[in-house]
């Protein structure tokens, strides 16, 4: 059964960030499931650190913008704004530039005031690099 209130597609998805920080960083959604999201943020020049690796708090964007926008996906719009409240990473493995990481998000609590969403983002070879958690406030409109 899917957790979403509308049903997302990837186009739609995708066009709700141009122009912002996820276009700036490349940040691509490719895949919709019943229960997760998952996108992915090239390793480049917008996303490395002076030392030529993935920066952790380009990590920490990619993981927002997943679970901010699952969080989105399952509330009532024109009632309901979901608003970041805390999100916490742990960096696990160093990506390279030239590569690329993949988020995936999944609900651990979906409550009526707030929710708890779970990020992994993993480099090419599967590998975790960075696990994250967000808390996401639900306000009235």
């Amino acid at each position: 059964m899917s957790i979403w209130t509308i049903t997302p597609t990837l186009e739609g998805i995708n066009a709700t960030g141009a122009g912002t920080a996820v276009e700036t960083m490349g940040i691509r959604f490719i895949e919709i499931g019943d229960d997760y999201l998952k996108a992915e943020m090239p390793v480049d020049q917008r996303t490395i650190q002076p030392a030529g690796i993935l920066h952790g708090g380009a990590s920490v964007v990619l993981a927002e913008t997943l679970g901010s926008t699952a969080a989105y996906l399952t509330v009532d719009q024109s009632t309901s704004q979901p608003v970041g409240l805390d999100i916490n990473a742990n960096h696990i493995r160093a990506v390279p530039n030239g590569g690329k990481v993949i988020g995936t998000c999944r609900p651990i609590h979906l409550g009526r005031t707030t929710q708890v969403w779970e990020i992994q983002l993993h480099d090419e070879q599967g590998r975790l690099t960075c696990i994250s958690r967000l808390t996401m406030a639900i306000k009235t409109r």
